[in-house]
């Protein structure tokens, strides 16, 4: 999470908010307003705006009524430092009118309200329409009817008292100073999304989405030198309940470097003291020798390079360039897209989006255009074979139906294209991060994400990580330091020469991803099984003083 996000969530907490809700004439507080409750009435208003769009001329509308609901707990070393709730309830409204967009939103949601956001969302698209040089094409869909969603969760994380939540931190906290870490922030995000949509399409779909993210970082200081590493938690953002912080066994891996890496269970408190071990012995590594390596990424590491390189380039709107924001447009254009022969990367390559994906970030039921999600294929066997498009994009590369990746971070936001979840599948043969390793001669084996960059076409790139180790004649042979690689997106994804099977396959990913303007944040997850690349260019990022 980047300074920005994390202080326009968490100024949110300034004032708790707890906006009237208006049931049958009587304010009633928002605490009282839950999911599968009021059905009736729920319908009841989003049929007022919908009709209220039409009498404005409305050709097409949609309603989203939208509880949101955050959770902060923020701790350092032996104290709490912050512990931030947040709640936030209203409408947006989104309407087409001389085949024009219009949008409006409104935190009374009351009859006179919802009607009044309606007209206003009518008037703009009105207004707007002197500038539109071709009327809005939107791809069809079928009513769904009265349908609901609910995240598959089995521990409700808003029902955990914050006093455990607290403990679980803190605990972790004094395993990792005893552990020799010098200092340690910890936290943990959560995340409630109580939507209701309604359309003209005839569809009326509630869901319930949950979303969880603990997460550390430790400092170990030379007091000699001066010199500081920091190790971050292996945890993965994921759209699961406070079932997440079990600790489970069985969904745990162990790496050939000797760590544990985590799949859909975490136990932060081991995470912790092996993170502290890591970081005060990372402090006397052998810092990379520069030059060609073989590299052997974890899926704990390749969830970022997945997202920069292929997950933002393959959004429609960037490829169009109607979307230029958070490092740029993209190289992908549609002519590499027509030839039906670009060569996103070698044929070990099947870059899949799936916004369906069991305990990922990005699954729902429907997206924000009521589209029923989705898998479909981006890369297939190496050569690019399509898009993330939503319902007004479809159109341009020839699809008869939205692929459900349109969604908004509010109520109060207009809903856009978005990232679906977008992974590399597992190799098709068995293959193990042991067996892998063993034909490596000289590599480096990297674990976590870290700092990077990246170019305004999502072609050129840097990458760092968390942990790194040396590979030498099919072995790893100790820690290193100060590594990071160099490539560009489709010179690198063609250097892939091998994905372990389904067996290593986990999730990644991105909690709080930003795009547009006015900026929106947006949580997506990205799984692969460790993957192998050949001659990549490594760099050493020790600064020289």
């Amino acid at each position: 999470m980047n300074r920005r996000d994390f202080t326009r969530l968490a100024g949110l907490g300034a004032g708790a908010m707890f906006l009237p809700f208006q049931m049958n004439g009587k304010d009633v507080p928002l605490d009282t307003y839950t999911p599968g409750m009021d059905q009736l009435l729920k319908k009841e208003l989003a049929d007022i705006a919908l009709n209220a769009a039409k009498d404005m001329g409305a050709t097409y509308s949609d309603v989203r009524i939208g509880r949101y609901l955050n959770q902060f707990v923020i701790t350092r070393e032996n104290k709490v430092q912050n512990i931030v709730n947040t709640e936030s309830f209203g409408v947006g409204i989104r309407v087409i009118v001389d085949g024009t967009w219009g949008f409006a939103s409104s935190n009374d949601v009351s009859r006179e309200g919802i009607a009044k956001a309606a007209k206003q969302a009518a008037a703009i698209a009105k207004a707007n329409s002197k500038y539109q040089d071709e009327p809005v094409q939107l791809a069809p869909v079928k009513s769904q009817g009265e349908v609901a969603w609910k995240a598959p969760i089995t521990k409700n994380a808003f029902e955990v008292p914050v006093k455990d939540k607290v403990d679980i931190l803190l605990n972790a906290n004094a395993k990792a100073m005893d552990a020799g870490a010098n200092y340690i922030s910890s936290m943990m995000f959560l995340v409630n999304e109580q939507k209701y949509f309604a359309s003209t399409d005839g569809s009326y779909i509630d869901q319930d989405i949950h979303r969880i993210w603990p997460n550390f970082n430790i400092t170990c200081v030379d007091e000699k030198t001066g010199k500081f590493k920091n190790r971050q938690a292996l945890s993965s953002p994921m759209g699961m309940g406070f079932e997440y912080m079990d600790g489970n066994k069985a969904d745990k891996t162990l790496s050939p470097s000797g760590m544990t890496l985590y799949g859909n269970s975490y136990d932060i408190e081991e995470d912790a003291i092996f993170a502290a071990k890591q970081a005060r012995d990372s402090l006397t590594a052998k810092s990379v020798d520069p030059g060609k390596y073989t590299l052997v990424l974890d899926p704990s590491h390749l969830w970022l390079t997945i997202h920069e390189s292929v997950g933002h380039p393959l959004e429609l709107d960037r490829v169009l360039g109607y979307e230029a924001n958070f490092a740029g447009t993209s190289f992908a254009t549609l002519d590499k897209w027509e030839s039906k022969t670009f060569e996103y990367g070698s044929d070990k390559v099947n870059l899949i989006a799936d916004k369906t994906q069991k305990n990922s970030l990005g699954a729902v039921g429907y997206d924000d255009e009521g589209v029923p999600c989705k898998k479909w294929d981006l890369v297939k066997d190496g050569v690019l074979v399509n898009y993330q498009a939503i319902r007004d994009q479809a159109h341009i590369i020839g699809e008869e139906e939205s692929h459900g990746c349109c969604y908004a971070d509010s109520w109060s936001s207009v809903q856009f294209q978005r990232m679906a979840n977008v992974s590399l599948a597992p190799g098709k043969d068995p293959l193990s991060v042991q067996e892998m390793i063993k034909d490596v001669e000289r590599g480096i084996y990297i674990i976590g994400d870290g700092s990077f960059s990246i170019d305004q076409q999502r072609y050129n790139f840097q990458f760092g990580g968390q942990a790194f180790f040396e590979i030498k004649e099919g072995e790893i042979k100790g820690q290193l330091r100060d590594v990071a690689y160099q490539s560009n997106t489709q010179e690198f994804w063609n250097s892939c020469s091998a994905v372990c099977d389904e067996s290593d396959y986990r999730l990644g990913g991105s909690f709080f991803d930003g795009k547009g303007q006015p900026s929106q944040s947006s949580a997506v997850s990205h799984g692969s099984s460790t993957a192998r690349f050949d001659n990549v260019n490594v760099i050493n990022t020790e600064r020289k003083i």
